[in-house]
């Protein structure tokens, strides 16, 4: 018989899988609801010192007490953690592990990555890292969130009022070191089945699932092998609020070895290596540490690198305005510049990086061969925490630009492509005179729901109200991601209620990444009618 041990998020215990557990034994499962130490247990409150370490323990007694062969441990959120702690230390107790719209945290992480507040993240970041004990000072209880506070953890759809209001009433403080205590992972529980039940209202879906595993980041590859699953509910954050009865049925095909299986097709070259769909002219290229210039003018004189030269031998420095080098000739010019700004997360180690990416390479070229600078970024947004780095990247290559003898400094556009246009909050806030044009191709424009710690400075729907008469132009795709989508509409009725200059350039067919995958005629005008639009606003040459 199939033992189904269900741990739940952070301020919360077994009572939140009441529904769940009862369908489940009506099935004739046993089943384990599980509240730690701590989170409301009869007898076993927290104290300054119970952590992680505390919490896997509790499920270690539990798993040893079972008496069932199969034994399926299911996470949610926070109850992750425990649970691969748990299944490290007991993998041949363990017949699967169910990630329950949760992460998939590695040895050494932290759940503190999942605290929304980031004042308070930050603060007892702050603590540990100087090796403040969280019991001292008697800040070692993270109090429940408020009732507005409970939707940063994620989204609240299809929650029935009175489910919502158990979740707000119920909540119990968090012990700090349940977060800050380092996750302890020796791999032995790394082969085993598991299973992600991915929640579409929060933002996660298996077509995001597949892209990741597509771009050939290493982080992702296992989720091809076939002892992967995944499930997909239409629903937000807490599903066992608000479809019991679907998150019983998947769990139980789950334990069957049932669910879509993700394929990283072999041989074939992934999307984003593909050509380009315009045949964009090769024009005369630069590189200054993470920024490449593709310059108008017939191809001719010093090329520094090309097109594949540096993909395996990285060159990257630190930008500094000073790197450019004085004396070079602007004989034509100065031109506008165009700054391509790619999405990501990209894990630091992929290659090629996003500059030399067939798409980024051939708007620059595109560009250049339209009378403006075409300039590609290898910005540092390799994890959703990176955002703030990686806004000071862009603008320290758009300073690195402006300051070229070849540009005109107060003729520049920024293009936004995928979840780099979160990056565009701060630009579109507060646009400085010299920026002409902000362009968004299949942008993400607000983050997930499921991206609570990203915070509000990225976030495009809101900023675009100091955005004034700055041109925007928007390439939407009609075959997007659902969960992508929606911000983009949300940003677009934000922009027509501040009365935002926004041009939309519609592609019915089009998909996530359309200009190296859809070589369609449609596809072609619709980059062609985004070019030549952000040229005018520069006043380039566009014919």
């Amino acid at each position: 018989m199939t033992a189904f041990v269900l741990v739940a998020g952070a301020h919360t215990g077994g009572w939140i899988w009441d529904d769940v557990a009862a369908r489940l034994r009506e099935s004739g499962a046993r089943v384990y609801p599980v509240t730690l130490t701590g989170m409301g247990a009869p007898g076993r409150p927290a104290g300054p010192g119970t952590d992680l370490e505390t919490h896997i323990e509790d499920l270690l007694r539990l798993v040893d007490e079972v008496d069932d062969e199969q034994v399926v441990l299911v996470g949610h959120c926070y109850g992750i953690f425990p649970v691969l702690g748990a299944a490290d230390r007991r993998p041949e107790r363990v017949a699967r592990i169910v990630h329950l719209d949760a992460g998939m945290p590695g040895n050494g992480d932290r759940a503190l990555a999942l605290l929304p507040d980031e004042e308070a993240r930050e603060r007892l970041s702050a603590r540990t890292t100087a090796g403040v004990g969280d019991g001292d000072g008697g800040d070692w209880l993270i109090p429940p969130p408020s009732p507005d506070e409970w939707q940063r953890w994620g989204s609240f759809a299809g929650i029935p009022s009175d489910r919502l209001t158990r979740l707000t009433q119920d909540a119990v403080p968090q012990p700090a070191g349940t977060l800050t205590r380092p996750l302890r992972l020796t791999g032995a529980a790394a082969a085993l089945p598991a299973t992600g039940v991915l929640c579409t209202g929060n933002g996660s879906s298996i077509a995001m699932v597949e892209g990741m595993v597509a771009m050939g980041d290493p982080r992702f590859k296992a989720l091809a092998e076939p002892r992967i699953t995944f499930f997909e509910l239409d629903t937000g954050h807490w599903p066992m609020l608000s479809c019991a009865d679907e998150v019983a049925g998947i769990l139980l095909r789950a334990a069957a070895g049932e669910g879509h299986r993700v394929t990283a097709e072999v041989g074939e070259l992934p999307g984003h290596l593909r050509p380009f769909v315009l045949d964009a002219p090769q024009r005369r290229r630069e590189r200054i540490g993470r920024v490449d210039l593709h310059l108008p003018g017939d191809l001719h004189g010093h090329v520094q690198g090309d097109l594949h030269g540096d993909l395996h031998g990285d060159r990257h420095r630190d930008l500094h305005v000073g790197d450019v080098p004085d004396g070079l000739p602007a004989t034509e010019g100065p031109w506008p510049a165009v700054v391509f700004v790619h999405g990501g997360p990209v894990h630091p180690d992929l290659r090629p990086t996003p500059r030399d990416w067939p798409g980024f390479v051939g708007y620059a070229r595109s560009v250049a061969d339209l009378g403006a600078v075409g300039v590609t970024v290898d910005h540092r947004l390799h994890d959703l925490g990176d955002l703030p780095r990686a806004a000071e990247d862009i603008a320290e290559a758009v300073d690195l630009v402006r300051a070229d003898p070849r540009v005109d400094a107060d003729r520049v556009a920024l293009w936004f492509f995928s979840v780099g246009g979160l990056l565009s909050a701060d630009w579109l806030a507060a646009p400085p005179a010299w920026l002409r044009c902000v362009a968004a191709s299949y942008p993400v424009l607000a983050p997930m729901p499921s991206w609570g710690t990203v915070g509000t400075r990225f976030r495009p729907a809101s900023a675009v109200e100091g955005a004034g008469r700055l041109p925007v132009v928007l390439t939407r795709v009609g075959r997007e991601r659902t969960e992508i989508a929606a911000t983009v509409e949300e940003f677009l009725a934000a922009a027509k209620a501040c009365e935002a200059a926004v041009e939309v350039i519609d592609l019915p067919d089009g998909r996530h990444g359309f200009e190296t995958t859809d070589h369609s005629e449609a596809a072609r005008r619709a980059v062609e009618h985004a070019l030549r639009s952000v040229l005018r606003h520069l006043g380039a040459a566009s014919e």
